[in-house]
């Protein structure tokens, strides 16, 4: 999945936990999905650093 992509899913899941008539099931299941759109984020971020680290040098 894209930067973009695991951004707006993220983004998705945030306003549908936030959402009063989310039930906790559904909140829990959005929290723990979110997480690992989290770390798709972060690792493709960190990818990106090094690549701009390895050719700054």
């Amino acid at each position: 999945m894209s930067f973009e992509t695991s951004m707006k899913k993220l983004e998705e899941l945030s306003e549908k936990i936030r959402d009063e008539n989310t039930s906790l099931d559904e909140a829990i299941r959005c929290y723990e999905e979110g997480i690992k759109c989290y770390a798709e984020c972060s690792s493709i971020l960190n990818s990106a650093r090094q690549k701009i680290e390895t050719f700054s040098k």
